[in-house]
């Protein structure tokens, strides 16, 4: 299974009903600090609206709730990667995308044998504190070299105009946040992404 090269990241499903019909085909939810019959409210609904609009989705970090609802991919961070069971999440058939930023996590999320390796923050960013400084173009050329046919995700700053430097260090795909969210034309802003990736 191929996945789309443009891979929005939104924390609510009210951001999928507005974006899924403009051509979204890859997409994850990223709920933070939320009870959890809202999580896997949100979860159960964006699920349903993905299968309507043909889109994949990415659930982070809630692994159990991601097999109690019939999901098929999962991102896990380093710190979720502690507490997760990967055997029940495999056997469940979920597939796996796993943060990193160093090379001892990249070692480690290889030894896990991933659907899909992110790496970030390539530029810097202003969506979380990281103790990890920009990985830059460079580093995503050898992570690439790294991970060999195992997709990667590149991640952190990212907008149109950076897309095409970062495909062409190695990056098969590109994740972007507040470049959607912060915008003042969100859609617009999508439909240049998708214009942009395929």
């Amino acid at each position: 299974m191929s996945l789309d090269r443009f891979y929005p990241i939104f924390d609510h499903s009210d951001w999928l009903k507005r974006m899924l019909p403009l051509g979204i085909k890859l997409v994850q939810l990223r709920i933070k600090d939320q009870p959890e019959d809202v999580v896997r409210e949100q979860i159960t609904l964006s699920r349903d609206l993905c299968a309507r609009h043909g889109a994949t989705l990415v659930i982070n970090d809630y692994w159990q709730a991601a097999i109690d609802l019939g999901c098929t991919w999962l991102h896990l961070g380093q710190e979720d990667l502690d507490d997760a069971d990967l055997t029940a999440i495999r056997k469940a058939g979920i597939r796996l995308g796993v943060s990193t930023h160093d090379d001892d996590e990249l070692e480690r999320v290889l030894a896990f044998d991933p659907d899909y390796v992110a790496l970030g923050p390539v530029y810097p960013t202003i969506l979380k504190k990281m103790k990890w400084h920009q990985q830059g173009l460079p580093r995503v050329t050898e992570w690439k070299a790294r991970v060999g046919a195992t997709p990667l995700v590149g991640i952190g700053g990212m907008s149109v105009e950076r897309a095409a430097g970062v495909f062409e260090a190695g990056a098969d795909i590109v994740s972007v946040v507040t470049d959607i969210t912060l915008n003042a034309d969100p859609e617009s802003r999508v439909r240049q992404w998708i214009e942009a990736t395929r």
